[in-house]
């Protein structure tokens, strides 16, 4: 991952942020630059699992630089071509729509289409409840786009939520290297 540049955009299943911020971490190990991206929800909203400031500090730390959390802030990623891969990780059901659907509202989304614009590798790492349901079919058209992967992924509690899946956060590093190689790392589900 040396001299690749990473955006890590981060939306709202609070409930995974510490297994995605820990890849932050393991891509700076392995020497990539890391733009950190957060959804609206993401960048404002406290939970039980955390406060919204702590979490922008924590990354901002870790980066060292500044979370993009504007529409505006967003934008120059497709015209400078400032990322080679973006991660978003975790990534709702409602980012999942919006990406299918070409929606561009959200710092994520926007910083998705601006970079694929640029022929280069997203990849998505899945975190939400509804994915073997409502979610299904966007995951089946994202299969299907250009330049767009997905981190392996599995069912995280099939007794209590059965239709829930989440990547396997471990695997971002092994993905994006396949991704930056124009390869979907497999399986998908495991």
């Amino acid at each position: 991952m040396d001299n690749i540049t990473a955006g890590f955009a981060l939306c709202g299943s609070f409930c995974t942020f510490e297994k995605a911020i820990a890849q932050i971490t393991e891509l700076r190990s392995r020497g990539a630059d890391v733009v950190p991206i957060m959804s609206n929800n993401a960048f404002s909203t406290d939970t039980r699992f955390g406060k919204a400031a702590d979490f922008v500090e924590k990354i901002e730390a870790m980066c060292e630089k500044k979370v993009i959390s504007t529409l505006t802030s967003a934008e120059p990623i497709g015209p400078e071509k400032l990322l080679d891969i973006l991660i978003i990780e975790p990534c709702t059901g409602n980012t999942l729509a919006k990406l299918a659907s070409g929606v561009t509202d959200t710092p994520v989304t926007l910083a998705a289409k601006a970079h694929l614009r640029n022929e280069r590798p997203l990849l998505i790492a899945v975190s939400t409840n509804d994915a073997l349901s409502t979610a299904a079919q966007n995951i089946g058209r994202l299969l299907n786009c250009r330049n767009v992967y997905f981190v392996p992924m599995r069912q995280d509690n099939c007794e209590k939520k059965p239709r829930s899946i989440v990547a396997d956060f471990s695997r971002t590093c092994e993905a994006a290297e396949a991704a930056l190689n124009g390869k979907q790392l497999q399986p998908i589900l495991i």
